[in-house]
């Protein structure tokens, strides 16, 4: 059995910056040589078209000058192709690229050529070209395009008729256009220096813009780098309005619920950890202590399980409070006010012996979560009955005020004292004194209260009852 080992090839990574500067000059590339060509191909067109419209003009001029001519020995009709042709060509005056010539002959055979004095390169000319002279000659065609090793040319004749036992003849304008062409070219390349040039600065000034651009992303990725699980306090400073800002604005946010969350997750723990040491506590002695005897099995039996009990509701109120985080901790929607009151009024009835009273209803419609709201009701309910006797009166209901809803919860108990008004809906306070029966809660219900509170964008308030007690308010501003 034989065994295969794979290699694996890590492929070095490439920055943001360096792949804006790779697109960015293959952009720039691609479009600096779109241009080069466009202007090379509009150059040649020109050159294309000059030349056409050079021939045609030597064309027309000399087929004008056929029946108007006037031989200047004379004075009258030229006599002669022949002599026709060397009049005219002594009359003109061509371009550097141009040549004009005149050949007579019948076609098949080798003409005669009439050429201008001219210096034109040996190499070029196309009068010492017999076999292309001969092409011409014989072509039945008034223009055309001929490709010599030594480059294009172009030309265009115009046939003469001969007289009454003479030879006919015929008048050919040729042009090089390979000169203009490599003007053209030349051009064409001098644009691909200059873009060229173009891109090394064009790469310059991109990289110091890229770089100041992603800065603000370095910045972020050095922040992220260095934040732990206990420092989540770096923040990344924001400028600007443009979406690099709104980057950082984003990811500040985020390590803000982060914060929130490990901050919540280590209060959860401590918590966890500081109100459950008692009852596992409890459970161990007792279990330790525990007898033989049948009774003290039973009384055992039932103090641990009153205290599994207790640290069971602890850790389901602590879940609650470390679930207030969370966004989708309240859903609300659309309740009348009134029968929520109303309902919350008919739960709460049953919770003790007291005289329940439902003290006012507001008729409007709001958007709240009716289950956190009824379970923030019914805490306050509870919470007050702990605190108050039998036929003692709890009085719920709720109001519209100017801007705001509140719903209620009123006792006629001992009330708070004003130390402990300031603390009472922290986690595990109680307060420095107890108002009513001692009670076996954990002091997480007003905590509780409190978080559905601020889940609406709402507050809870403690209020003094006229003629004493404790009034606790759930304050919503978003009332509609």
């Amino acid at each position: 059995m034989t065994t295969t080992s794979v290699m694996t090839v890590s492929l070095p990574r490439i920055s943001a910056r360096v792949r804006i500067m790779l697109w960015l000059l293959v952009v720039m590339a691609v479009a600096l040589g779109a241009v080069a060509v466009t202007v090379r191909s509009i150059l040649q067109r020109d050159v294309d078209h000059r030349v056409s419209q050079l021939l045609t003009q030597e064309t027309g001029e000399f087929a004008n000058f056929v029946p108007q001519g006037v031989d200047p020995d004379t004075g009258g009709s030229f006599a002669t192709v022949d002599r026709l042709l060397r009049v005219y060509l002594q009359r003109q005056y061509a371009d550097p690229d141009e040549e004009l010539l005149g050949m007579t002959g019948p076609p098949g055979k080798r003409p005669g050529v009439i050429r201008q004095i001219r210096e034109l390169p040996a190499d070029t000319a196309l009068w010492q070209d017999r076999a292309s002279l001969a092409r011409i000659h014989d072509s039945k065609d008034s223009f055309g395009t001929l490709d010599r090793p030594q480059g294009e040319v172009r030309w265009a004749k115009v046939v003469v008729g001969p007289s009454a036992g003479q030879q006919p003849g015929s008048f050919v304008v040729v042009f090089h256009p390979e000169r203009e062409r490599a003007v053209a070219d030349k051009t064409f390349w001098t644009l691909l220096a200059l873009s060229g040039v173009a891109l090394l600065m064009t790469t310059g000034i991109g990289w110091a813009v890229a770089g100041r651009i992603l800065a603000p992303v370095r910045l972020v990725r050095t922040t992220a780098a260095e934040l732990t699980e206990q420092d989540l306090t770096r923040r990344i400073p924001v400028e600007g309005r443009d979406d690099i800002a709104a980057l950082a604005e984003t990811f500040n946010a985020m390590l803000d619920r982060l914060e929130r969350a490990f901050a919540a997750q280590r209060v959860f723990v401590d918590d966890a950890g500081h109100e459950l040491r008692t009852p596992i506590t409890i459970v161990r002695g007792h279990l330790e202590l525990m007898g033989d005897d049948p009774a003290d099995r039973e009384e055992t039996v039932r103090l641990v399980t009153d205290e599994l009990d207790r640290m069971s509701r602890i850790v389901e109120d602590l879940l609650l409070l470390a679930g207030a985080e969370r966004p989708d901790f309240v859903t609300p929607e659309p309740v009348q006010l009134a029968e929520l009151t109303a309902d919350v009024y008919v739960k709460v009835r049953t919770l003790g012996d007291r005289e329940w009273q439902l003290d006012g209803v507001a008729d409007l419609e709001v958007r709240l979560d009716p289950q956190r709201m009824t379970q923030a009701m019914v805490q306050l309910a509870q919470n007050a009955v702990q605190h108050t006797v039998p036929g003692q009166r709890i009085r719920i209901g709720s109001r519209l005020e100017e801007d705001h809803v509140e719903l209620y919860v009123a006792d006629h108990g001992p009330g708070i004292p004003p130390e402990d008004a300031g603390v009472i809906f922290e986690r595990f306070r109680r307060g420095t004194s107890r108002r009513g029966t001692r009670t076996s809660g954990a002091g997480l219900g007003l905590a509780i209260v409190k978080a559905i509170a601020e889940g609406h964008h709402g507050r809870v308030e403690l209020r003094r009852t006229e003629g004493g007690g404790a009034t606790f308010v759930l304050t919503l501003e978003t009332a509609s």
